[in-house]
C-alpha cells in the first residue's frame, strides 16, 4: 500500500475532488479542510494578514491507483501554477491487520 498526503490551497479543493471522483481513484480518503502553515507558495495562516488556508488530504491506496492520482495532480498543477499543491508518498502499512502485532501490542 502507498499513503499519499496532499496538500493544497483551498481554492483548488472542489476541483481536485471533481477530478479525482471522474478519474475513478480516491474513493476513501481524510480529508482536514483547514491547515495552516508556512511553506514555499508563502503563509496561509486564514488570519487578517494572511487570510488563505489549505487543506490535507491523507489517503491509502495501491500503487496503481497512487500514479493516476499523482498525474492528476501534475494536471491540476499545471492550471494554477501559483497555487500550493504538494503531495507526500510514501509505502504504509496497518499494523493492527498484522496477527502477529495484534498479539504483542497493548490494545487488548
Amino acid at each position: 500500500m502507498i499513503r499519499l498526503e496532499i496538500f493544497a490551497n483551498r481554492s483548488v479543493q472542489e476541483d481536485l475532488l471533481d477530478r479525482l471522483k471522474k478519474g475513478g481513484v480516491a474513493s476513501f480518503y481524510t480529508l482536514l479542510p483547514e491547515i495552516h502553515g508556512l511553506g514555499r507558495s508563502g503563509a496561509r495562516l486564514g488570519d487578517a494578514t494572511w487570510p488563505e488556508e489549505n487543506f490535507q488530504m491523507i489517503l491509502h491506496c495501491k500503487k496503481k491507483e497512487s500514479r493516476k492520482i499523482i498525474e492528476i495532480l501534475r494536471l491540476l498543477k499545471s492550471f494554477y501554477p501559483t497555487e500550493g499543491i504538494k503531495v507526500f508518498q510514501s509505502k504504509s502499512r496497518n499494523p493492527l491487520e498484522m496477527e502477529s502485532n495484534i498479539r504483542s501490542s497493548n490494545l487488548e
